[in-house]
């Protein structure tokens, strides 16, 4: 089982991770869906499974103490979630739920936590994940904090074309108000400035990436220093 799965997995760290370390997971990773609104983990509440996506993209969403949403990181074949196990908790401090549908691996919390600190490193390349993923989280910060809007969705969108084989998101108005925490008369008028370059085509509950070099231009300095980090330490996304 280990030999088909070790050819036909798409997920970067289960590809990409010693052939030891590789043969010690395989055995207690279950195939499973990913439709789009499935729960992999819900913020205060304990960990059972780690995901790791062949496909789809998944959304690590913070939740304020009064129920407000904003996502601060997003994640798919190039990582795993949670990741909290990596650090000794046994809960997530997110919600974390699948925003385009896929299919991957899971494997039980503890399993996992067994195999991660029994194989230094197994360890090492979960912890540069994890490094990697914060590194996403600190430049949502940065970027939410001096770019405009329209320069905060072409990152979002890069992030998410990163991650999977099609220019076509199934996604509407009001997910993106949720993604990047803003009013939807925000988002409309943002989709309104890159549909106006050219850089992509918008329709209800749809959009499709047409100038993905264009996309990358104008997001400026809001994209590409974790995707540079990502690469630095674990290798190409795709």
């Amino acid at each position: 089982m280990s030999t088909d799965l070790r050819g036909s997995t798409r997920n970067r760290l289960l590809a990409l991770m010693p052939d030891e370390d590789f043969e010690r997971l395989a055995p207690y990773l279950e195939p499973v869906h990913l439709p789009t609104k499935y729960v992999v983990a819900t913020a205060d509440e304990p960990v059972t499974h780690a995901y790791f996506p062949n496909s789809g993209i998944g959304s690590i969403v913070a939740v304020s103490p009064s129920g407000r949403h904003a996502e601060t990181g997003v994640f798919g074949r190039d990582g795993f979630a949670p990741t909290s196990h990596l650090t000794g908790s046994d809960r997530s401090l997110y919600t974390i739920f699948i925003q385009q549908p896929g299919d991957g691996y899971r494997i039980d919390s503890d399993t996992m936590g067994e195999l991660v600190e029994a194989s230094p490193t197994l360890r090492l390349l979960l912890v540069r994940y994890l490094h990697t993923l914060a590194s996403q989280t600190a430049y949502a910060a940065l970027t939410n904090a001096i770019h405009p809007i329209s320069e905060r969705l072409a990152r979002w969108l890069l992030m998410c074309h990163d991650r999977c084989d099609t220019n076509d998101l199934a996604i509407t108005h009001d997910f993106l108000s949720l993604m990047l925490a803003v009013r939807r008369p925000s988002v409309t008028t943002a989709l309104h400035e890159l549909e106006g370059m050219r850089l992509i085509i918008a329709q209800r509950g749809h959009l499709t990436i047409r100038d993905r070099a264009g996309l990358e231009e104008f997001a400026r300095d809001a994209y590409g220093k974790p995707e540079a980090e990502y690469a630095r330490l674990i290798g190409p996304m795709k």
